[in-house]
Parts: structure tokens; sequence; C-alpha cells
């Protein structure tokens, strides 16, 4: 299969991925709707638009005006699904997933764009380590490899057993150590928390090396981490939240879902206090209110993930830059 990027001096109306590529795409689409089909996982859709935004401090949302009825709202393009998702299983939906074109400002790059597609299913009833056995299958049927393989690794094995350093109990001294010697340093890292030494360290000397030839899993991941996953205390504290990796590429981030209301709001609200205090103030958004009287109302036990389809293309096509798997990016949109 030819899947050579366009020529720079092609005309701009002109799609950027090559239409065997795009053959590509449908078919793995349909394996994917065919696979929850056959295990019995609902298809939903839901709003793309919302008056509420995703609070984290990595993510930033892309905001426009809803001119309603006399008035004139700000609204939100979702970064992902998850929220409705969640009211839809709190509403008692049962097994759910979504095929979802999601927004995400201020990325763009080899392996980012503002627009994207991404899959995210949930299962109530199963914890997380179940949901890691399906993302296995689900693997397998979308890249059409029955006998593509798995391995697991906590993420506190993973930094001891390839860099030598605990997460939970070793300083940034250690971690600063451990980068330099790798030639990663510079003024530019000193006001670096200690989970953004961890996030470095795991980006730029581990992920490289993860998914080579099998799809890696990386589980349990420090409790400052947990985002919208579950934690437990014992026989450490961790927080219940997996990622995939394939040839050295994230895909996808799954968690034990948080169902306490209270937790969640405490959440949301350190998260916009993070915002302000990195001088974020002019985009601290409106926290999702609905989606926490969901909480409120009874989220069943359940566990959930994202994958990006489109790095899961790259892979199975083995190119090295997202444009070359979209049709239009956002330059030619």
């Amino acid at each position: 299969m030819s899947h050579e990027p366009r020529r720079s001096d092609e005309p701009a109306w002109r799609p950027v991925a090559a239409l065997p590529v795009l053959r590509e795409r449908g078919t793995m689409l349909a394996r994917i709707r065919s696979f929850f089909a056959r295990v019995g996982v609902l298809e939903v859709e839901t709003p793309v638009l919302s008056p509420a935004a995703v609070t984290d401090p990595a993510l930033w949302s892309l905001a426009t005006t809803w001119h309603g009825p006399g008035v004139a709202t700000p609204v939100y393009l979702h970064t992902s699904p998850e929220f409705a998702m969640k009211r839809l299983l709190a509403a008692g939906s049962g097994p759910i997933y979504q095929l979802a074109r999601v927004f995400r400002d201020g990325e763009r790059g080899r392996l980012h764009h503002p627009e994207f597609t991404l899959l995210e299913w949930y299962r109530p009833g199963w914890d997380y380590r179940r949901l890691m056995d399906e993302v296995v299958e689900l693997l397998r049927a979308a890249l059409g490899r029955p006998a593509l393989t798995a391995e697991r690794l906590t993420y506190r094995d993973l930094f001891r057993e390839r860099l030598g350093i605990d997460p939970w109990t070793d300083d940034e001294r250690s971690f600063a150590t451990v980068a330099a010697a790798a030639g990663i340093g510079g003024p530019a890292l000193s006001n670096l928390s200690r989970d953004g030494w961890l996030d470095l360290l795991l980006s730029h000397l581990l992920e490289p090396g993860l998914g080579r030839g099998c799809l890696t899993f990386v589980h349990d991941y420090p409790p400052t981490q947990a985002a919208l996953a579950r934690c437990r205390q014992v026989p450490e504290p961790v927080a219940e939240r997996f990622e995939v990796y394939l040839e050295g590429l994230e895909l996808a981030n799954g968690f034990q879902e948080l169902t306490d209301a209270a937790e969640q709001l405490a959440r949301f609200e350190h998260d916009l206090a993070c915002r302000r205090r990195a001088g974020q103030e002019p985009g601290v958004p409106p926290i999702d209110t609905r989606f926490i009287a969901a909480l409120e109302a009874g989220l069943p036990d359940c566990s959930g993930v994202a994958l990006g389809i489109d790095r899961l293309l790259m892979c199975h096509l083995g190119v090295s830059h997202i444009d070359e798997v979209l049709a239009f990016p956002i330059e030619r949109a």
C-alpha cells in the first residue's frame, strides 16, 4: 500500500492522507463497531458542545458562543465525551461506547492535532484489570492481529527497573540526576513539580521503549496522577489507572472510575486552583455541575478507557506523522 505524504505544492483543496489510508481508516472503524456489536456494548452519541468544560490544567478547551433566544452563552467543544457518557451510565444505560470527534486547544505536532477521533467505552460492574483484557481483544480486532501479545508493568516497577528510581519515595533531586545523565536539563526545568519530573522522565526516557512488538500496559499510577480514577490505599496508595502503548506511542488511558461526587468535586476545585496559581485565570472553565449531579444520583461501579484512533492508525500503517492519516489537517480544513 502506498501512503506517501502529499507534496507541498499540491492544491490546498486536496486531502493530505492518501486514499488507501482513508480506506484503512474506514476498515478499522468497521472492525471496532463489529467488535462491540459482538460483545453487546451499545453505541451512543453525546453533545460536542457544553456550557461546562474540562478543568484539568494540562488540557485547554476550544470555546465559542451560542446565541440562544435572547442570550449569548459561552460554550465549549468537548475534549472527551466522558462526562456525558457517565451521565448515561448513571441513568442506567449499561455498557456503552462512542467514536467521538474531540477538540483540544494548543495541541499541534507530529502526534497531536486540535481535532481527533477518540474511542471511549465503559463497562459497569467491571474492574480495570478486566477492562485491560478487553482492550487487548479490541486492539487485536481493530488491527487485524489476533496473535498480538501484551505485557503489564506497574508504574512503580517501570521506574525502578528501567531508571533505578522509586517514584513513590525518591525526591526531585534524584529525578534531576537521572535526567541530567540522559542529557536532559536546563533552567526551564528548575520549577518542575514532582509529577512534572515524573512526566518528563516517562515521556523522554521510558515511553519510546514501550510496546515494542507487543502491547504494554502501565498501571497503578501515583495518587497525585489519578485524574478521574479511583484511588486505593493498600498495600500502597495508588491510582487505579492504566495507559496502553504500542511501538512507543501512548494509545489509551483507562480508569477504575471515581464514583464519589464529593471527591470528584474537590478534585475539580483543586484543578481550578492550580490554573489560577499558574496565571490561567482567563482560561478557568465552569465545572460540569450536571456531571456532579449524576455522580450524586449514583454512578455504578465501572471501568472506562479512551483510545486515540488516529494514533492507532499510525501504528497500523507505520507512519510517523498524524497528518498522514487525516484527510484534511487543520491547515487544510
